[in-house]
């Protein structure tokens, strides 16, 4: 069995778990994602299920940014 980065586990965090970290609704990270592709240049891995999953460095990098 060939491991391909597809199959391979990916950890992250849910949008919930994004929108309490930065104090958004999730439904603004969802919206801003549908209409630009990303949340601030945060793209989050798409599940088979279909949920998200953030990439937990590009997040905190986006959290430093804010508070600066």
């Amino acid at each position: 069995m060939t491991i391909t980065p597809e199959s391979r586990a990916f950890s992250g965090m849910t949008t919930e778990t994004l929108a309490n970290s930065i104090g958004y609704k999730s439904s603004s990270i969802r919206v801003r994602l549908c209409e630009t592709g990303s949340f601030f240049g945060v793209k989050p891995h798409k599940l088979p299920s279909g949920r998200l999953l953030w990439p937990t460095d590009a997040v905190q990098q986006l959290i430093e940014g804010r508070a600066q």
